[in-house]
């Protein structure tokens, strides 16, 4: 399905735009920084990452939750803006460092998948997604029948319409849940009215001023250790999505070379860190349109947005339940995907071993996400996902594999 029409290219590198819109433009948001730059430097970051893995991996960079708090911590701290952009920097360059030590050590692409078998990669997934599922329905619980008539109308275009529009479900639910929310009055237009329709971003990172103090980079570039495992996962995520082994070609360390230059350009002009996105693998997973040109228009999309505040604006007055039930959709997605994961390469759960690290993944990754703050060490919040991660990786590899096997146990029982 990736020899499509130019025009149904751009209609479905618009859909991915608006996937990644709400989350991208939420974290510069919070921390007080600029959206057309989060846009700005998610689309540029986005062809930088493809140029990078030579076109062919389907994936979409956005701004990077993991870095809020590092970055509002140096931001209480009262350190520059040029300080906090050295050390966005910084994370980009920690991800250059390993992606240099991946190329170099033998056999290195072999060694970072061997850490991560389908008894790890399967549940992690499924922790992304499960851990969003709060998200979604918090998006949808504003305006219950809003988000339902959305989602039901991103089921019926998956299901049921044939051509282009069963590849455009979640655009088409978007248009739909938007025009019902129009004709209802559940628009507030006030963001697209204040804004104009074209302006020039004001840059900050390295650009921002303001004296220059090493602290900032401490606080905020050895998050990126964290944020690495994530992108491992996705990548894993999305090369299952695809059907396409992205980790042998063009090979991981070209993905963690991608992301990170990508993050380093936006520490540079003020955006906030990136980080591939799942919302967008969801896409790839409801259209199953795989083609790598579909995310760089819409990394188009995004650029143009940086520069469009008032396009921006409009996409601001969409209603929050509205994207509630995409976000249903998408993230549902995600969390099936795992179980795929683990059901394709026939994980054995008769086995004590597999049930012990699908459990340690899901109790630790799950329940430190649903903690009302997220672990910390020092001055780094640790995700659940993150912890998940290193707590299944670690236990795959200390677990002896032969603990059910039954030489194993004769030989327990008679050393015991």
């Amino acid at each position: 399905m990736d020899d499509i029409a130019v025009e149904r290219r751009v209609v479905l590198g618009l859909q991915h735009t608006v996937a990644m819109f709400g989350a991208t433009v939420l974290v510069p948001l919070i921390l007080g920084l600029s959206p057309s730059l989060a846009l700005l430097s998610a689309g540029i970051g986005t062809l930088l990452f493809h140029l990078v893995t030579k076109g062919i991996v389907p994936v979409f960079l956005g701004s990077s939750f993991a870095f809020i708090a590092p970055i509002g911590l140096a931001q209480a701290e009262g350190y520059s803006l040029v300080s906090i952009g050295v050390g966005i920097v910084g994370a980009g360059v920690v991800y250059l460092i390993v992606s240099f030590l991946v190329t170099v050590i033998p056999d290195g692409t072999h060694k970072i998948r061997a850490l991560f078998p389908a008894i790890v990669t399967g549940p992690i997934i499924a922790v992304i997604g499960i851990t969003l599922a709060p998200v979604a329905i918090s998006q949808a619980q504003g305006n219950w029948w809003l988000a339902l008539v959305t989602l039901a109308a991103v089921i019926v275009a998956s299901i049921w319409f044939r051509g282009i529009f069963k590849m455009l479900p979640i655009l088409t639910g978007f248009i739909v849940g938007y025009v019902v929310s129009i004709i209802f009055g559940q628009v507030d237009f006030a963001a697209f009215n204040d804004a104009k329709w074209l302006a020039w971003p004001d840059f900050g990172g390295v650009f921002g001023g303001g004296e220059f103090d090493f602290g900032a980079v401490w606080l905020i570039a050895p998050v990126a250790f964290v944020t690495m495992i994530e992108h491992v996962g996705d990548i894993l995520t999305n090369g299952r999505v695809v059907g396409k082994d992205f980790f042998d070609n063009p090979g991981v360390n070209r993905t963690l070379l991608g992301d990170g230059i990508a993050t380093m350009f936006a520490g540079l002009i003020g955006g906030p860190p990136n980080t591939t996105y799942s919302e967008n693998t969801g896409v790839l997973a409801v259209t199953k349109v795989y083609d790598p040109r579909v995310l760089r228009i819409g990394a188009g999309f995004a650029i143009l947005l940086g520069f469009i505040p008032k396009f921006g604006g409009l996409l601001q007055t969409v209603p929050v339940p509205v994207l509630g039930g995409i976000s249903i959709v998408l993230f549902g997605m995600i969390a099936s995907i795992g179980l795929r994961v683990l059901t394709d390469a026939g994980v054995d759960f008769t086995q004590s071993r597999n049930l012990i690290v699908a459990a340690l993944i899901l109790v630790f990754g799950l329940g430190v996400s649903g903690l009302d703050s997220p672990i910390q060490i020092g001055d780094v919040s640790v995700s659940g996902l993150a912890l998940a991660a290193v707590v299944g990786v670690i236990a795959n590899l200390i677990l002896p594999k032969a603990i059910d096997e039954p030489e194993y146990e004769e030989a327990a029982e008679k050393a015991a």
